[in-house]
């Protein structure tokens, strides 16, 4: 494992853990000397949600944090369970696909001490062009369309040539980061993006700035057949999210969680998530999909156990009701 134990107390903690209201004697047996979060790639949501609130554990804590660029929520999955990271994030279908042994980096492998530790936000799936294309529906993509799908083995590309598949869309699968795929839009190497990102996704922000886009929405038809097929919910994207939207766009969502390596101490995990959750305006001051990250939205954790500090803090303060046999080692 990599993490390494410091000391119980420390001048620089002590001070810490008093700004942030904690006790003072607080025990830090088997905390890290940092920790490092697994994201995705840049100009997705995964990199700067996950920058945002390990800045914010990093400045409650003491302890110092960074965001890591990773292949997104099976990568993260993987790494986590095997230790190489002590936190990420991960969306609900795959952390399901990974527990079932399912996760196309260790297939056979079930990633089992990967925990749920906080609810974040819902990703919307979301089709993005250019203006100039003349696509405004899924019937317009045309026959062997470019399509961005987002990094290999992400959420998006998981999920969405499956979805696309099921709408009849016939089309060329491309990957690649979601900064990059929105500079090949533009420059006219692909002739659609879709996105399972959290709202805004940096890449189309950009893009909106530089030149006009359609966000593309699902008519209730083909919302319905995406919501009977896969893991995932009606969800509205509301039109003050791109200043490309006049009114609220149809779409589908899955829940994200933050998880930790089951292993982590479990007083660190408590402090790791009491600095998110307590305080939603900061969070929300990192990036705007931080609205849902919630102390309610606990129970959209179907799948994964919990890690025992994320569930004693849930149990404690947000009058949750965890099952003993869905806490890891209970």
């Amino acid at each position: 494992m990599k993490f390494t134990a410091i000391a119980k107390t420390t001048a620089i903690a002590v001070a810490t853990v008093a700004l942030a209201g904690t006790a003072v004697a607080q025990d830090r047996t088997g905390w890290p000397d940092s920790f490092t979060v697994g994201t995705g790639s840049q100009g997705g949501t995964y990199f700067g949600y996950g920058s945002g609130w390990a800045g914010i554990v990093s400045e409650v804590t003491g302890v110092s944090g960074a965001a890591e660029v990773t292949g997104g929520p099976m990568q993260n999955m993987a790494l986590v369970h095997t230790g190489d990271l002590p936190f990420g994030m991960t969306t609900m279908g795959p952390a399901a696909e990974s527990i079932a042994g399912n996760n196309p980096i260790a297939p056979g492998l079930p990633m089992t001490n990967a925990c749920a530790m906080f609810p974040m936000y819902q990703t919307p799936f979301s089709i993005t062009t250019l203006a100039s294309s003349g696509i405004e529906s899924v019937a317009d993509i045309p026959d062997g369309a470019r399509i961005g799908f987002g990094p290999a083995g992400s959420t998006s590309d998981t999920y969405f040539p499956q979805m696309m598949e099921t709408l009849g869309v016939n089309f060329e699968r491309r990957n690649g980061g979601w900064s990059d795929l929105g500079g090949q839009l533009q420059d006219g190497l692909l002739d659609v993006i879709a996105f399972a990102a959290g709202v805004p996704v940096p890449a189309v922000s950009q893009l909106e700035v530089q030149t006009d886009v359609n966000i593309i929405e699902f008519t209730e038809e083909e919302q319905a057949k995406i919501t009977a097929a896969f893991p995932v919910a009606n969800f509205d994207i509301a039109a003050s999210t791109y200043t490309s939207l006049d009114a609220p766009a149809r779409s589908v969502s899955m829940w994200n969680f933050a998880i930790a390596n089951c292993d982590v101490a479990e007083s660190f995990v408590y402090e790791v998530v009491n600095a998110v959750m307590g305080d939603n305006a900061r969070m929300v001051a990192t990036h705007k999909a931080a609205t849902s990250t919630l102390p309610e939205f606990w129970d959209r954790n179907t799948v994964m156990k919990w890690h025992p500090g994320a569930a004693r803090w849930f149990i404690e303060n947000a009058g949750a009701t965890i099952p003993a046999d869905m806490i890891h080692g209970g």
